[in-house]
């Protein structure tokens, strides 16, 4: 394609800004995008669309695409949960109406076991001002719904999966929440907790709120890995909670890898259910009560999911 036919492609297709990219390390990034449109009321948790062209270059070291005739003007696409900043500049909370952008968590995918990944790499080009697409439409139905004002909130995640987590957090906050607020986060290594001096610096302002950390592939960790299954089974969970994990007065949320989270698998022909192994936290939560949204029956119960990928 000549840069003409790129440009006219830029300018049909894209209706947003990039305003800033934070990187906490060369694969992960922060990205905050204005769009040309009036952002429309949504609910914490929820999420957009981000968007590039095919046309657009990738990074360097992604496993190789094979261009399909006819593709070149493609606008590829794909969901995110929108993030958000708990706190400002001034380390105070996040004002409502304060922000005139979206804010994304972003993990740079090189290789993929299908299609080679399309999306990240370009995003992964990006710099500030640079142009992209943004989904006008917000939805999802992972939110705060059904949480009462002095129910405890549990968030756990693994990578950048904690994004929807940082926006309910900051919701709880602004509203007052009396409740205690665990969130819980399981990565490789420090250098991929972008959020981490947020995390602790909330801590340190309110004390109902706990967020903790776990690296699997640290040095120090080598040989005594804890995810957070081991946290729940051992107890700890609780122990940082400061109470039991409660279906009565509890609402766990889970988000990212599918082994954490730990969805039943259902026979289609029988339409029994097992839960895959090892254990994942679904079925540890169901040993003692909780119970998932039933969302085809409108049905909210006490543990709510939302699987990355």
């Amino acid at each position: 394609m000549t840069a003409d036919e790129i440009k006219a492609l830029r300018e049909k297709t894209y209706n947003a800004t990039v305003i800033s990219l934070r990187f906490a390390n060369p694969e992960l990034m922060v990205l905050k995008v204005r769009p040309d449109f009036l952002i429309p009321t949504y609910k914490m948790g929820q999420y957009s669309t981000l968007g590039m062209g095919q046309w657009e270059p990738r990074v360097p070291e992604c496993q190789p695409e094979i261009p399909k005739a006819g593709e070149e003007a493609k606008l590829i696409r794909r969901a995110y949960s929108i993030s958000h900043p708990i706190l400002n500049d001034r380390k105070a909370l996040v004002e409502y109406g304060e922000l005139d952008y979206l804010e994304f968590y972003i993990v740079l995918v090189r290789w993929a076991d299908k299609l080679p990944p399309a999306l990240t790499p370009r995003l992964f080009t990006l710099k500030e001002g640079d142009r992209l697409y943004l989904g006008e439409k917000i939805a999802g139905q992972y939110n705060l719904e059904p949480v009462k004002q002095n129910d405890n909130v549990v968030f756990l995640s693994t990578g950048t999966s904690e994004a929807p987590h940082n926006s309910m957090t900051w919701d709880l906050m602004r509203h007052g929440h009396t409740g205690r607020i665990l969130a819980a986060c399981c990565v490789r290594y420090t250098q991929d907790l972008a959020y981490l001096e947020t995390h602790a610096e909330l801590m340190r302002r309110e004390p109902r709120y706990k967020y903790l950390s776990l690296t699997t592939r640290e040095v120090q960790n080598v040989g005594h890995k804890v995810y957070i299954q081991d946290l729940m089974t051992s107890g700890q969970l609780e122990e940082h909670l400061g109470a039991a994990l409660d279906p009565a007065n509890t609402h766990v949320y889970l988000c990212g890898n599918p082994k954490m989270i730990g969805v039943p698998n259902v026979d289609r022909a029988t339409g029994a259910s097992s839960f895959p192994q090892p254990p994942g936290v679904i079925e540890i939560l169901s040993a003692k009560g909780f119970r998932v949204d039933q969302h085809a029956q409108k049905i909210r119960g006490t543990i709510h999911f939302e699987e990355y990928w």
